[in-house]
């Protein structure tokens, strides 16, 4: 939860202070779960309702405003963004907090880092191929990548941007490592669908894609293909362009996905619009508080979705729980 909630001094987030302290209300007795619903409350701390009046009928570019206005006849909370705001990215992050608790129980471990910011690239976990500990140092550090030399100029282009009224946007790369052979199912149930629904539910982001991706349409089969061999008296492939997944089912391999996030909608740039109640053109610029790239803080969020859809599947197959 620290390590999604916003704060000035986090490199492209917004200047908004929030601690994100939790208090849990129910499900959860002695550090220990209960057996009932777990419930808890994260209430928001930084908050200005007034630096949205000005706008409140003024479609933003790139934001929901305008499908959120028309999907519930005005009647929806401009404020923050409502319902499509970035802010409820905390509870699916205390969510994925809990099942990576059980999860790591069965020694299954999340992490992402930062793949991309605009045109700045990180290295890839298939080619660096961090041990836990790396891992584990990479997701403390002020931003999670692989390659250090990165930082400056992730940093620089972020701050830049953001003295320019602008935004950026980039690339997540998770991997899930230890999840057993034979997790998932075909067609419409597998990992890749649960993932991606998942996923798809962060705002902000606009692409998903597993292993090579959409780089396997340039490929030969030849070249895509993964092959088998036996190590450790275990099946398992020289290479992994499926990305851990074949037919919607675990291969034990590491489970890698991408997740592209656009540039932050809400900016100070001056943009054309519509007034959604007078139907008249205007200009708009923003002066709220606004994260000048997102993809920074939904790391965390990205892993809480995949330990969501991962812990999900085990136990609808019921690996934990003896179903």
């Amino acid at each position: 939860m620290s390590r999604r909630a916003p704060s000035p001094h986090k490199v492209g987030s917004t200047s908004r202070t929030e601690p994100d302290k939790f208090k849990v209300v129910s499900g959860i007795f002695k550090g220990k779960t209960a057996g009932t619903p777990i419930c808890a409350i994260t209430q928001n701390e930084d908050f200005r309702p007034a630096d949205y009046e000005a706008i409140e009928f003024l479609a933003r570019p790139g934001h929901a405003d305008f499908t959120g206005s028309i999907r519930y006849k005005f009647f929806n909370d401009p404020r923050g963004g409502g319902h499509f705001s970035g802010r409820l990215t905390a509870p699916i992050t205390f969510a994925g907090a809990i099942c990576e608790q059980i999860l790591e129980l069965k020694g299954i471990r999340t992490f992402a880092h930062i793949s991309s910011i605009g045109d700045i690239k990180d290295l890839k976990f298939c080619t660096k191929k961090p041990t836990i500990t790396q891992l584990e140092e990479m997701s403390q550090k002020s931003i999670a990548v692989l390659d250090d030399s990165i930082i400056a100029p992730i940093t620089e282009k972020i701050s830049r941007l953001a003295k320019e009224g602008d935004s950026v946007g980039g690339t997540v790369e998770c991997v899930v490592l230890g999840v057993p052979v034979g997790i998932g199912s075909p067609i419409f149930d597998g990992i890749e669908n649960h993932i991606s629904c998942l996923a798809f539910g962060i705002p902000g982001v606009k692409g998903v894609e597993f292993g090579a991706g959409f780089a396997c349409a340039k490929m030969l089969g030849s070249e895509n293909n993964d092959e088998f061999y036996i190590e450790d008296e275990k099946i398992r492939t020289k290479t992994n362009n499926h990305g851990g997944i074949l037919g919607g089912i675990s291969t034990g391999m590491p489970i890698i996905f991408n997740v592209a996030i656009k540039p932050t909608p809400t900016i100070s740039k001056k943009q054309k619009t519509v007034n959604l109640k007078t139907l008249k053109s205007q200009e708009i610029s923003t002066h709220g508080r606004h994260d000048s790239c997102i993809a920074i803080r939904a790391v965390p969020v990205v892993e809480s979705v995949a330990n969501i859809a991962i812990l999900s599947q085990i136990i609808y197959q019921g690996e934990f729980f003896g179903g």
